[in-house]
């Protein structure tokens, strides 16, 4: 006998966009030591943690140092103080009600989208919108419920619902039966919403056809528009149908920190071989209390900060920031002639490459003559190709000086 390994994972491209990309920029800033790169590729803040977070984790540090106050193993669900908070604020202001044990406190949105498919059975057939967060496709890969990527940049298997300027970024219905829905909105790549009443034929179709959505709501922080729903839980009959994963990573610079939380109502069913009905509640319980130890008590306390007053206004600040980052890059690529999306409720902004001109080629030529990092748009699924996605979680200053480096070029 020998030891042998899942070759799931030959099936996937031979690197993760984001490694690939700082393989490409480490290898020109070698050559090129004296370039002052601007990254606006990956979707990492550059501000500090609020304030109030710091003052309420600095508390937190000083208890686990103090017997009386030190906390070892934490409930892998979540603290109920950080539970409730989120329940209270982000829920019922919308009219949306849960009950403590649907919710989930975890360590980031990313490792929650790629988790939850474990709880599914392999033969489930997935749709995804294209373009897509590669996290969503290539953990469904890893686990075998795929085949492999054909010469069309498409895995076998996998249901791809097309987002492009033809169809205004909103995914038709699929035409074939799909069991599990991935969406993200405000979208990651494209910074592209729905609005209710699109969303509202999801739920529908979810309904009748028994269908379970994975709601990635990480950015809903970003929305400044009406009617673009912040939880698929505004929608009626969402409950029965859909688990959506939050994050306090965009909204309030926890992407070093680690802290989001997911939501399972009770009401989510899914069927065994015999067509028995259950909750997914209980099988996410299930699987983060044998996999998962949950997160720190002090991170938690940290979080709990955002719900403050004074949390609730400095995140606002950090997003509005942000979110004039995005206006400047809208406007300035908007002024050369380029085609752009998104940056209205979403900190991504995504371009049409000039020409014609493929995702890497368009890639290359902002890092080697502006020494500007996007993201090619291809990495994140064949319709991404001709598109390249800028993000907005730079500094003001660099965000100027990227856009004024752009402008110069000849595009």
């Amino acid at each position: 006998m020998v030891a042998k390994i899942n070759e799931n994972y030959h099936l996937l491209k031979s690197s993760y966009i984001f490694a690939e990309i700082n393989q490409r920029v480490e290898k020109y800033q070698n050559e090129n030591p004296d370039a002052d790169i601007i990254r606006m590729g990956i979707g990492d803040v550059t501000r500090p943690l609020p304030q109030a977070v710091i003052e309420e984790f600095h508390k937190a540090v000083d208890e686990m140092a103090d017997s009386d106050t030190f906390r070892g193993y934490g409930p892998e669900q979540g603290y109920s103080f950080l539970i409730e908070d989120i329940i209270e604020n982000d829920y019922l202001p919308r009219g949306i009600e849960l009950s403590p044990d649907e919710v989930f406190i975890s360590d980031g949105a990313k490792c929650d989208t790629g988790n939850i498919q474990e709880i599914f059975d392999l033969n489930n057939v997935v749709a995804v919108t294209d373009p897509v967060y590669p996290v969503y496709v290539e953990t469904n890969v890893m686990a075998g419920r795929t085949g492999p990527m054909g010469s069309d940049g498409k895995y076998e298997k996998l249901v791809y619902l097309p987002c492009t300027a033809e169809n205004d970024f909103v995914p038709e219905l699929p035409q074939e039966d799909v069991d599990i829905i991935y969406l993200c909105f405000p979208n990651n790549p494209t910074g592209t919403t729905l609005t209710k009443e699109q969303l509202s034929k999801w739920v529908e179709y979810a309904r009748e056809n028994k269908a379970i959505i994975l709601f990635d709501a990480a950015y809903e922080a970003y929305i400044t528009e009406d009617n673009i729903p912040h939880s698929i839980y505004e929608i009626e009959g969402a409950r029965e149908v859909a688990v959506e994963f939050r994050s306090f990573s965009k909204n309030a610079g926890f992407t070093g920190t680690r802290c989001a939380y997911t939501v399972v109502p009770q009401e989510v069913k899914a069927y065994d071989k015999d067509g028995n009905a259950h909750s997914l509640n209980p099988l996410w319980n299930r699987r983060q209390t044998t996999k998962f130890n949950g997160v720190s008590y002090p991170i938690q306390k940290a979080a709990s900060a955002v719900y403050t007053p004074k949390g609730q206004k400095e995140i606002r600040e950090s997003v509005n920031y942000y979110m004039k980052n995005a206006a400047i890059i809208r406007e300035s690529l908007l002024d050369l002639g380029l085609k752009v999306y998104g940056g209205v409720n979403s900190p991504y902004i995504w371009i049409k490459t000039p020409d014609g001109m493929d995702s890497w080629k368009f890639f290359d030529l902002l890092l080697e003559k502006a020494n500007v990092v996007g993201t090619p748009g291809v990495g994140f699924g064949p319709s991404g190709e001709g598109y390249l996605r800028l993000t907005a979680f730079n500094t003001l200053e660099n965000t100027k000086q990227a856009m004024e480096r752009i402008s110069k070029l000849s595009i």
